[in-house]
C-alpha cells in the first residue's frame, strides 16, 4: 500500500510541532501540504527530512505555498500550474513518487465573489481542468490532492442555504469542479463514503469546531488508474482538536501498489 495524505496547515512554522507529530504517528508515504506561508529559506526542511522525507516546496512570503513530502524520491517536478505564465502565486506543485503522479493544490478562495478574486478562481479551475486532462493521457496513476476551496454538494457543508453566494459553494464553482471529475477523475472520499457527513475545515471563530459546523473542501481526486487501486480514504479529525491547530485537518487515501 501507499498512503497519500493532504493537509492545509495554515502556516507551517506555526503548526510544525503538530505536523511532525502527525508524520511520526501516521507515517504517510506522501503528504501534500498547502498554505505554508513560508519561503524556501524559512521552510523547515531539515526537521522534515530528519523523519525520512524528501521535499518539493514552492514558497511565497506570508501567503500561499505548497509542498510535497515523500518517503521516496520525487522526480520530474513542476512548480506552477500551466496556462497563465504571469501568475506568480505559489499554489501548485507536482512530481512523481511511488510510481504515482501527485500534485499539491491550493486552489484560490475566490471571496468576495463579486470581485476579480472570483474571476481568478474560475480561471485557475479552468487551467487545472486542462492540465488534469493532459495528465490522463499518461499510463501512470494520478492523485490531485489539496485544498480545493470547493464545497461539492449540500451534504458537504453545515446549513448549505447560508452559502449559496459564497465563492466556495456558488453554482459556478461546483460546476467547474464537476468538469474536472467528468474528465474521468474519482473523488476518493465520496467513492467510499457516498452518504457520510464529514468535514475537513472548521472556522476558528465561534463554536464551529465544538458544534461541528464545518466544510468539506479538501479533496483527493484520482485518475482511473489510481481509482482502481483505491483501498481506503478517511478524514483524520484528531489534529483539528490539538492546541495551535490548523483550521483544516488531514485527509488520506491508501492505494494498492502495482502487482
Amino acid at each position: 500500500m501507499v498512503k497519500i495524505a493532504t493537509w492545509n496547515v495554515n502556516s507551517i512554522r506555526a503548526r510544525l510541532g503538530n505536523v511532525l507529530a502527525w508524520l511520526e504517528s501516521v507515517q504517510p508515504d506522501v503528504l501534500l501540504l498547502q498554505e505554508l506561508k513560508a519561503t524556501e529559506d524559512t521552510f523547515p526542511s531539515m526537521e522534515i527530512k530528519a523523519l525520512g522525507y524528501e521535499v518539493l516546496m514552492v514558497g511565497q512570503k506570508s501567503y500561499n505555498g505548497v509542498a510535497i513530502l515523500s518517503r521516496a524520491p520525487l522526480t520530474d517536478p513542476i512548480t506552477r500550474l500551466p496556462g497563465e505564465p504571469e501568475d506568480e502565486q505559489a499554489r501548485y506543485a507536482e512530481a512523481t513518487t511511488f510510481g504515482v503522479r501527485v500534485a499539491s493544490i491550493y486552489l484560490p478562495n475566490g471571496n468576495p465573489a463579486t470581485t476579480e478574486k472570483y474571476d481568478y478562481k474560475l480561471r485557475w479551475m479552468a487551467r487545472l481542468r486542462d492540465h488534469a486532462c493532459g495528465l490522463l493521457t499518461g499510463e501512470q496513476p494520478v492523485v490531485l490532492g489539496g485544498d480545493y476551496n470547493v464545497i461539492p454538494a449540500p451534504e458537504d457543508v453545515y446549513e448549505p442555504a447560508r452559502w449559496t453566494t459564497d465563492a466556495l459553494y456558488k453554482i459556478e464553482t461546483r460546476q467547474a469542479f464537476r468538469t474536472i471529475l467528468n474528465l474521468g477523475y474519482t473523488e476518493a472520499f465520496r467513492a467510499l463514503h457516498p452518504a457520510k457527513h464529514a468535514y475537513t475545515y472548521w472556522d476558528y471563530q465561534g463554536i464551529a469546531w465544538s458544534a461541528d459546523q464545518g466544510l468539506r473542501i479538501d479533496h483527493l481526486l484520482l485518475s482511473p488508474q489510481a481509482a482502481d487501486r483505491l483501498n481506503a480514504c478517511e478524514i483524520d479529525r484528531k489534529p483539528r482538536g490539538k492546541e495551535k491547530a490548523s483550521d483544516h485537518t488531514p485527509i488520506w487515501c491508501e492505494l494498492e501498489t502495482a502487482a
